[in-house]
């Protein structure tokens, strides 16, 4: 295997993980003002995330740093052509982070509930937005002979994508909603999992949708294959929802969410962006990727460091494994 195509695996890999991971982080923040009554019901839930959030945005950093490293020319036709999407979503992240920092710094409550909103819109606006921009990747987009994005904003808010939004936004929220009810206990444990068993079938019908629609525009087998594995681990997510299943439903939405993602990189290879005016004016793993040499040295790089980051992380997860109760929140 060339390491162009290990470098896209690789890349595709982060996605994957940065959806899974952050994205029931973006479900938890956008549920805030739908399952929490009160101030102590809201730290709660934010509390589930308060120790693995930034984490989980390591992910988005790392994918961002392989893309220029490994493939240089596809980072700057992507942050030049989606440059007002992309600045949103990184507002959007930065209010979020210092919404978690700064919302108890104060024991007033309009101080908490202008937080409180930054923390939904910056949970809200990159729940939709990844899957438009994604949506967009696979559809293709207006590229000339040199690479350059030639379309405008509107260009990117076509059907297929804005679908791709809806989709990202329903899943994330039935993500959020079972890793709630798999973290907490009590009341709210029940509430987010009434809550997950009503969002399951409007997922399986948006992302099932989408999923159909690129498999029928891109013929590719083991894309097909993929997306019909992602189905059938959301029809096991509605199942174990609906059996209080915490652990395995959180299993399925995760899978879902992986293997979605792993489908539509199958799909899109060798092109790393398709271009919507002529297939000539594509950029692919050859000629979007970097030379040999710097792929050989960032692969080593990934060799050494990768394992110390999963461990540091998986134990984080360990070490903050257990259910949450309102109880355990002072007044």
């Amino acid at each position: 295997m060339e390491l162009t195509t290990v470098w896209f695996v690789l890349i595709a890999t982060l996605w994957a993980g940065y959806f899974l991971l952050e994205g029931f982080d973006f479900g938890v923040g956008i549920l805030l003002p739908v399952l929490a009554r009160d101030n102590r019901e809201r730290r709660l839930l934010i509390n589930t995330i308060g120790p693995v959030w930034d984490g989980n945005e390591v992910w988005l950093l790392v994918a961002g740093g392989a893309t220029f490293a490994a493939f240089p020319e596809w980072y700057a036709t992507l942050f030049s052509g989606f440059y007002l999407p992309l600045l949103l979503i990184l507002v959007a992240l930065i209010l979020r982070g210092v919404a978690f920092e700064y919302r108890g710094k104060r024991d007033d409550d309009t101080w908490r509930r202008r937080w409180d909103l930054c923390i939904i819109g910056g949970s809200l606006v990159p729940a939709v937005l990844w899957g438009v921009a994604f949506g967009n990747i696979v559809r293709g987009v207006k590229l000339d002979a040199n690479h350059e994005y030639v379309g405008g904003f509107f260009d990117l808010l076509n059907p297929y994508a804005l679908l791709g939004g809806l989709t990202t936004l329903t899943l994330f929220v039935l993500h959020g909603a079972v890793f709630l009810a798999l973290k907490t206990d009590g009341e709210m444990r029940e509430r987010a999992g009434r809550l997950a068993e009503r969002l399951a079938p409007a997922a399986i019908l948006i992302a099932g949708g989408f999923l159909a629609w690129t498999a029928r525009t891109h013929h590719d087998i083991t894309g097909w294959a993929i997306f019909a594995a992602a189905a059938l681990a959301l029809a096991g997510a509605a199942f174990a929802t609906r059996s209080r299943r915490e652990g395995w439903a959180f299993l399925a939405t995760g899978a879902t969410l992986v293997l979605a993602v792993a489908g539509l990189f199958v799909t899109l290879f060798p092109d790393v962006m398709p271009s919507s005016i002529a297939a000539a004016n594509s950029l692919t793993v050859d000629n979007a990727s970097s030379t040999p040499y710097t792929l050989t040295v960032m692969t080593w790089v990934a060799v050494a460091f990768t394992p110390i980051v999963l461990a540091y992380q998986g134990w984080t997860y360990w070490v903050f494994r257990k259910r949450l109760t309102i109880e355990r929140i002072p007044a």
